[in-house]
């Protein structure tokens, strides 16, 4: 029974009600269902128009989510990854920059709380800023225990 089936429509709100999602990344999901060229996009249009779909909100759920655990650099790349306009991208990374710091110095304290005490364990806690997406200056900072300067 195909008939059964929810709607392009009704499978893009259930993905919305779950969290914010791109166009593009409804695209992504929703392509496979699709049985007629164009309805995809004629559905998202719907969509868009009545405000289910906002790039702005997408941006600001994922800085609200991710930033107190990641740096710069890693929300920007999820934000890329989510096919949001550069221009949003780039204003969304200029505003943690000014918090970048604080974020990398409240991170690395709830996972060591305490400065390396050899080469190896400074590599350590290096390495693991740097896999949240935190740049090389903050890091060194953070680590050095010069987050005051």
């Amino acid at each position: 029974m195909a008939f059964d089936q929810p709607s392009l429509k009704g499978r893009a709100l259930r993905l919305l009600s779950g969290r914010e999602h791109s166009r593009t990344e409804l695209e992504r999901k929703l392509q496979r269902f699709e049985e007629e060229p164009g309805t995809l996009a004629l559905a998202l249009d719907d969509l868009q128009a009545k405000g289910f779909i906002s790039e702005q909100r997408v941006v600001e759920s994922v800085v609200n989510r991710r930033a107190a655990k990641l740096g710069a650099s890693r929300i920007k790349q999820e934000l890329q990854a989510k096919g949001l306009a550069p221009e949003m991208v780039a204003q969304a990374v200029n505003a943690l920059r000014a918090s970048e710091l604080a974020r990398a110095s409240e991170v690395w304290r709830k996972k060591y709380g305490h400065p390396p005490q050899d080469a190896d364990e400074r590599a350590r806690q290096m390495r693991f800023l740097a896999s949240r997406g935190f740049g090389g200056d903050t890091i060194h900072r953070v680590v050095s225990g010069g987050e005051d300067e």
